[in-house]
């Protein structure tokens, strides 16, 4: 068996074990698309744009009641007004209002909403769902 080199392992070893050039890329071709040289040579993150939200024509309605459909793209909100939510009668609910999304958009609205509801809860206390344990019997 023999213990010698032959000048192209000698070669591979070099590469293999040479320190990375300045200017090469990384090996995630994504990884500073966000990202920008400062004049130092730091990589800093580029300043992320701003979202401006004009609700000037804004058409507010009231809910409470929601529908949750979903299909493998979407997923459907349905909003509607139940003039008596204490009925013990069959009762017809008008949508008024349907939001469709994707379920991206969705997760991120579950966020906010989670969040949101926390906080209220914080403030004010716990909110019961549950029709029959808020009803107070007389």
């Amino acid at each position: 068996m023999s213990t010698s080199k032959t000048k192209t392992d000698e070669k591979k070893a070099e590469v293999k074990n040479a320190p990375a050039a300045k200017n090469d890329k990384p090996s995630n071709p994504r990884s500073d698309v966000n990202a920008e040289r400062s004049e130092t040579g730091a990589t800093q993150p580029a300043p992320r744009p701003t979202t401006t939200i004009d609700d000037t024509n804004v058409m507010a309605c009231y809910a409470n009641m929601c529908r949750v459909s979903s299909t493998p793209e979407e997923l459907i909100l349905d909003l509607g007004l139940n003039p008596n939510p204490y009925a013990q009668t069959d009762t017809t609910v008008e949508v008024s209002q349907r939001i469709i999304m994707n379920h991206f958009t969705a997760k991120r609205l579950l966020a906010a909403l989670s969040a949101t509801i926390q906080r209220h809860e914080q403030a004010f206390g716990v909110l019961e769902i549950d029709v029959n344990k808020r009803v107070r019997k007389s």
